[in-house]
């Protein structure tokens, strides 16, 4: 998995040709943390059609506002620069994270 910063989110995110999904965490967010093992789990299924990115937005909570992200953990899926889905919160389960993806890509 990429890890962004807000050097790099426009590059690898709003810039990117094809699907990029962006996990949205941060350091004091335990659901976070324990969903980072399932979106890895799922990278390696699926890192073939998604490029997989984490970004930690403890350093970015501006560009994390500018994405419409208001609560954690929040997944969203990009299809060329453009949010296409997302899963956030109690919603932002392993198994809803690879439905999104196999029904945006």
């Amino acid at each position: 998995m990429l890890e962004l910063d807000k050097k790099t989110f426009q590059e690898e995110v709003l810039d990117a040709e094809g699907f990029v999904l962006v996990d949205y965490w941060s350091d004091g967010c335990e659901p976070c943390k324990a969903l980072l093992p399932d979106i890895e789990a799922l990278a390696e299924s699926y890192g073939d059609k998604v490029k997989f990115t984490k970004l930690n937005i403890t350093g970015a909570r501006r560009l994390a506002i500018s994405q419409k992200v208001l609560g954690l953990p929040t997944i969203t899926l990009y299809k060329s620069g453009e949010k296409v889905a997302e899963v956030t919160k109690d919603d932002a389960t392993k198994s809803n994270i690879e439905k999104m993806i196999t029904e945006n890509v």
